[in-house]
């Protein structure tokens, strides 16, 4: 699979991931009393660590974007 997602990149979608998962269950923001933002979060959250762990991003392919410097294998 060709990468596209560079290091510093996947550090911060997956520190943005997390937050996105536990706002809802910790912060008390009024938004997070619908069950939509919460699970929207939720997954939002999700698809960010997974794009981070794999390295792949399918919106940085749509626009051809790459921070990967290179890196194919």
């Amino acid at each position: 699979m060709t990468f596209n997602v560079g290091t510093p990149d996947r550090i911060i979608r997956v520190i943005v991931g997390l937050l996105l998962i536990a706002a809802p269950f910790i912060t008390g923001w009024a938004m997070f009393t619908n069950p939509a933002w919460t699970w929207g979060a939720v997954l939002v959250g999700l698809i960010m660590i997974v794009t981070g762990a794999v390295r792949f991003c399918p919106a940085y392919r749509l626009f051809r974007l790459d921070t990967s410097k290179g890196a194919r294998r």
